[in-house]
Formats: C-alpha cells, structure tokens, sequence
C-alpha cells in the first residue's frame, strides 16, 4: 500500500518501528481456538469479542459458491434498500476488497489496509479513514483479510465491527449486508454469521452451485444452534431456469426468493462500476430492478426463515445426477 492509497487526509502515523510481514500476520493471527459454544464435534471457533455485537439494525450475511455474483448481488440489494428509504451498510469481507466497487466507483483501502499504517492501534483511526459513501448514501467497508496463508479472517469481519460500535456508526444504520468470501470453509469466514439475522445463499441452476449451497446451509444450520441468525432463502442468479434450484430447495425445506436472469446488462454494469440502478430504463433491466426492490421489501419485512436440512453430501451428488 502506497500513500496514494490511502483514505483523503490519512498519512501513515509515526512509528516505533516500521510494521514488517511477521508483525502484521502477528496481529492477525491466534485469533482461532476453542469457544465454550461450539457448533459441532471438532470444530474450532472463532474467539469473537462478545462486545463487539448489532444490536438495532437487521443484519444479512451473502454467501455462496466463489464467483457466483455475491458481490454484485449485495451491492444491488443495498442500493434497492436505500431507495426504499433504509440507511444502509455494506462490509466486503474479502481481501480483493472488490465489493463496494460498483456503488463507490472506486477500489477503497481496506480496514486491515488501514490498520496497518497506524501499527494496528485502532484509537487512532476516525471513521472517515475506512467508511466510504457510495450509490444513494450507502456506506461502504471492505474488511480485507491477513496475508495469504496466515492469520484469520474472522479476526477481521470481528475487528471491522468492533471499529464501527467504537465510532458509534451502527446505531444510526437501519441495514448490514455482509458481502462474504466463497464457500464457508472454516469458522474464520462464518464470523458473519455470528452477526446475522439472515443468511441468504446465492446460487445457479447448476450442479456446482448447489452442491455449495448445500454445504452452506450445514454451515448455517450449525451457527443457528447457538446464535440468532437463520436461514433466509436461495437467490437464484445467473440463471435462465431455476428447476434445478427449486427441486433442491424443496427436497431440503427451502424456499428460492429470488430470480436474477443472465442478462448482459449485468456483466455491463460491473464493466461500467455501477449499479443496475444506473443501468438505464430498457425493460430487461427495469425488470431486475424491480425483482431487487420487491426482494429488499420482503427481507426487511422479515417474516420468512428456514429450518432446512441439508444433505450429506452423497446423497446430493445422487440427488442432482440424471441421465
């Protein structure tokens, strides 16, 4: 990170000594090990601080199979729940910190980025240094993550909350979407969820994605034994069809609550750093807007979950076989 890359106004802070590799993945790391509420036999859990909590606003983690469109179905779904009038958060928790692009219009330093040029201590951070607004006034985070193969990324989604309760910016936010990095592979990444009121799985109609979904809802089905999150549904994406996905869904006791086609003008929007929102009136993308407008509608509403049973895994490999 060079000093272009930093927020307007932040300089690096002085230091005792410059902050190395091993000092950074130091204050990473030893953020793993085991909490008293596990989630199942041989898990070993993320140790968040129990302060750091959202308490008032309703709270979305988005997961799904790696290159599914997750980022750019959050960013759409917050620019929809600004225009129904919510005060909205986004927090990209992935180290390419390439969530908020489309509704920022730029690739903003990420919390970790930022950390480190104050040698991690966080009292010398304001909220400008990390908070950025995008499209319609939505704030935009991006959490970054440790070095590659170090540290854990728990550490971070917990350390960005923690920031954003000690500058107060939680309590006048209506709506958190956490944007989240692939499939729930370790308790590092399912941190979110311990934020959650719903967790909600984008998908395809295709094998691959599923056979994700299915490991995500045993992820899900998991942290809801021991906090508040659920499960808030499939989003279909990507997709022409969604027979796939719906037989799926019912054979678990999901619903899909959502269906974002394959449109052009999707993968356009991302080329123009936009939001379909901006995308112009043609009635293919009127018609995605307002999919995303009555979808932020029912999520607010907040009346529906899911106490789904996901399948062992060799018997969805059977269920989405055919001839």
């Amino acid at each position: 990170m060079t000093l272009l890359d930093l927020p307007q106004g932040l300089k690096p802070r002085p230091q005792s000594h410059p902050v190395t590799r091993d000092d950074r993945a130091a204050a990473l790391r030893g953020a793993a090990g085991r909490d008293p509420r596990e989630d199942g036999e041989g898990s070993v859990q993320f140790q968040m601080d129990p302060t750091a909590t959202i308490d008032k606003a309703k709270v979305f983690a988005v997961y799904g199979k790696g290159g599914i469109g997750k980022s750019t179905t959050s960013s759409n779904l917050s620019a929809a729940f600004s225009r129904l009038g919510k005060r909205v958060l986004q927090i990209g928790c992935d180290p390419k910190h390439d969530s908020t692009f489309t509704l920022t219009k730029r690739l903003v330093p990420t919390v970790i980025d930022v950390l480190e040029t104050v040698n991690f201590h966080t009292e010398e951070l304001r909220p400008e240094d990390y908070v950025y607004e995008g499209y319609n006034g939505v704030m935009c985070v991006e959490a970054g993550g440790p070095p590659a193969g170090t540290g854990c990324g728990g550490y971070v989604v917990g350390q960005t909350v923690k920031l954003l309760k000690e500058h107060h910016l939680l309590e006048d936010t209506d709506v958190v979407i956490f944007d989240v990095l692939g499939d729930v592979v370790c308790g590092g990444f399912a941190a979110p969820l311990q934020h959650a009121e719903r967790a909600l799985i984008v998908t395809a109609n295709d094998f691959d994605s599923i056979f994700a979904m299915n490991r995500i809802v045993a992820a899900i089905k998991a942290k809801s034994k021991n906090y508040e999150v659920r499960l808030g549904g499939a989003i279909a994406n990507r997709s022409k069809n969604t027979d796939e996905i719906d037989r799926f869904c019912s054979a678990i006791g999901m619903e899909r609550i959502a269906h974002l086609p394959d449109l052009d003008a999707i993968r356009r929007s991302r080329l123009k750093k936009s939001t379909l929102f901006e995308m112009g009136d043609e009635p293919e993308i009127v018609a995605v807007q307002n999919e995303y407008m009555r979808l932020a509608a029912t999520l607010y509403a907040g009346d529906k979950d899911f106490a789904a049973m996901p399948m062992k895994d060799r018997d969805i490999f059977d269920f989405l076989g055919f001839e």
